[in-house]
């Protein structure tokens, strides 16, 4: 909206009313009772109730009190010279107040009468102030019933002829069929009828915005919105607009390395058929299994939509990861429907704005809320994700734009950040794709994809890159500024989806050893390469050794108690008769592509076949001097580069084991 101008002013005087209306109905109910101030009080009692134009029209019967102090209808008595009142209630006000013949209103001021031409019945309005009164001992039973029964109010159907006032008016439009009347209470539904679906009784709309602001934000009830789900992922419930958590416990998002299970919500991007998009954030999960079901079964599929709420109305400056995806699902592949026109007018997809608002829906506890139908084609309006090479995207120009790609995790690495807890920290996942690895010079073999702790990793992910290498497919993953990053609503699945759009990109997979790139002057902190070079030194006072468990691997190991000269495993409960001896050492390496750098490279015993046979006999046995390794020849060694500082000129290295 323009700051300043007439909608936004609209728009504040709107917000305003509805938290007056609020804090009203919030300060009687506190207080248990009807306001003591009836002064300007109108008190009517209904006799008959129709909607007419999405307005509950009321005919009441105008009532007095006998004495202002007096609260219960009972001390009112009908006035004789009174008219009968046409009382109009909005929407919300109507479904608050829950209105039948009989019942008795307390109208608070500012109400307004309105007297119209050639009509003798006036029209209350300005009703929002209004709150019903029920006989102390006839409540607690119009209470109980209230549900049980079924109340038929008449809609005007008001047509088109008669309203622009047309020659040709058919006589039968003034007649009122009885197949326009709707239940406005609670139905109960039939139990030996199971074939019929809750959802079809409520009608069906093809318009977001629409549901939006006919149903407000209290809920959908009885209706329902035909959408199609363009994008499945989970958010973590901490992510979730108002989620409820349990306690004070941290919720982790990509707990790799962690056992519990992650408290995540599943959530549906929705697109109508005017382009407006909004997120639905359904049921919690108690686990990550099932994400990638989800995708390829719901996914381009239209479903329906019942039972929503309002959480929040985001924009853009509010929500960059959400419209950052938004963003690559615009502008749309087919016409849009016109908003205000017949349903055969379509809008040409070309130079539309993209959108600048997104409505967040949750669902109501105790009601059937989607409904996909999951044997109907794909449709037109769904984007599959466009796969793109790794190559093709370090080639993107601009920022915040979601990629989706498919390549080979080489290397994990969980990054050390001593402030935050192991299962809240930043992975970095080295990949490599064939478009990569077929580069001659300028563009690197292998790129660092950052995985952020919003991005929700599904348990087979975890498990299968603690297993080894894995191809993975990286899905609406998020680049700019240099960098590949995983970030909220980024989906790592292991097989590609059924419906992806290649666009001519080279998605063969690797056949060949894969290829680093060797240390140069153009490698970076925290990337992954290969080093040769020759011993130019050994810190000898950093080596140590220490011995693991040849079961488990665990490296604290304790004294056996019953026998002091053998070594006892806690996790394994048993006594380790055979060691396994591990080793740390940081060796200096002269390097021809860094000849004028420090390279400090530190190894281990079980990883570096080379180096160890190099230095075991060194450190340990003591038979060999430094002088006799010195001039050796190492490589090729891949490496992790912790650090590049050019004051002093050095590079910080440590040796490592690709999946």
């Amino acid at each position: 909206l323009c700051r300043g101008g007439l909608a936004e002013r609209l728009c504040r005087l709107q917000n305003r009313e509805r938290s007056a209306i609020s804090f009203w109905r919030h300060q009687c109910i506190s207080d248990d009772k009807t306001p003591s101030d009836k002064s300007g009080v109108l008190i009517v009692k209904v006799l008959e109730i129709f909607e007419e134009c999405t307005i509950q029209v009321a005919i009441c019967q105008q009532l007095e009190l006998q004495s202002p102090v007096m609260l219960s209808h009972e001390d009112a008595v009908i006035s004789a010279e009174e008219p009968i009142l046409k009382v109009l209630f909005t929407r919300e006000t109507a479904a608050h107040l829950k209105s039948r013949p009989q019942d008795v209103i307390h109208i608070y001021p500012p109400w307004q009468k309105l007297l119209l031409q050639n009509a003798d019945v006036p029209v209350i309005m300005n009703t929002y102030f209004s709150q019903k009164v029920l006989l102390s001992e006839h409540s607690e039973a119009r209470e109980k019933t209230y549900g049980l029964t079924k109340m038929l109010i008449r809609k005007n159907i008001i047509s088109l002829a008669q309203t622009f006032r047309l020659d040709d008016l058919d006589d039968k439009l003034h007649q009122e069929p009885s197949d326009n009347q709707v239940a406005c209470a609670p139905q109960i539904p039939n139990k030996g009828d199971s074939k019929q679906h809750p959802l079809a009784l409520s009608a069906v709309n093809d318009s977001l915005l629409e549901m939006v602001e006919s149903q407000g934000a209290v809920g959908w009830r009885e209706v329902q919105v035909r959408v199609v789900i363009q994008r499945v992922y989970c958010l973590p419930a901490r992510e979730g607009y108002r989620s409820h958590t349990q306690g004070n416990k941290p919720l982790c998002a990509t707990p790799v390395t962690n056992s519990d299970p992650p408290n995540v919500r599943l959530c549906l991007l929705v697109q109508d058929a005017y382009g407006m998009f909004s997120e639905v954030q359904l049921q919690s999960l108690s686990s990550t299994d099932g994400i990638e079901l989800y995708c390829r079964r719901w996914e381009g599929k239209s479903c329906c939509l019942a039972g929503m709420k309002i959480l929040q109305r985001t924009t853009r400056g509010r929500a960059l990861g959400l419209f950052s995806l938004i963003d690559s699902l615009w502008p749309p592949v087919v016409p849009l429907k016109v908003p205000g026109q017949s349903q055969d007018s379509e809008m040409m997809t070309t130079n539309l704005p993209p959108p600048s608002f997104c409505y967040i829906l949750t669902v109501q506890s105790g009601e059937i809320h989607v409904e996909v139908d999951e044997e109907e084609q794909i449709s037109n309006l769904y984007q599959p994700p466009a796969v793109h090479g790794l190559k093709e995207i370090l080639q993107i120009d601009g920022c915040n734009k979601r990629c989706s790609f498919w390549a080979q995790v080489l290397y994990r690495r969980l990054q050390t950040k001593h402030s935050v807890p192991i299962d809240q920290r930043d992975i970095l996942l080295f990949v490599t794709d064939s478009t990569l690895q077929n580069v001659v010079h300028g563009i690197p073999r292998v790129v660092a994809v950052s995985v952020t702790a919003l991005c929700v990793l599904s348990m087979e992910i975890g498990e299968a890159l603690s297993a080894g290498s894995r191809l993975v497919f990286f899905k609406d993953a998020l680049w700019g500024n240099g960098r590949i990053i995983c970030v909220e609503r980024t989906v790592l699945l292991l097989q590609k989806p059924l419906l992806c759009s290649a666009a001519g990109a080279d998605l063969s997979e690797l056949t060949g050893p894969v290829r680093l790139d060797e240390l140069d002057s153009t490698t970076q902190a925290n990337s992954i390469c290969a080093l040769r070079g020759t011993v130019v030194g050994v810190n000898e006072s950093t080596a140590f050794s220490w011995p693991t468990c040849d079961r488990c691997g665990n490296g604290k190991l304790e004294l056996c108690p019953q026998d002091r000269e053998l070594l006892y495993c806690n996790q394994c409960s048993e006594v380790v008769t055979t060691p396994v001896l591990k080793m740390q050492l940081e060796v200096f390496l002269s390097c021809p592509s860094r000849s004028q750098s420090t390279v400090k490279v530190k190894v281990w015993h079980e990883i570096s076949v080379a180096l160890f046979v190099l230095f075991t006999m060194l450190l340990f046995l003591q038979t060999y001097e430094v002088q006799s390794v010195l001039g050796k020849e190492v490589g090729l060694l891949n490496c992790y580069v912790h650090s590049i500082t050019s004051h002093p000129n050095c590079v910080v290295l440590e040796e490592i084991v690709l999946l």
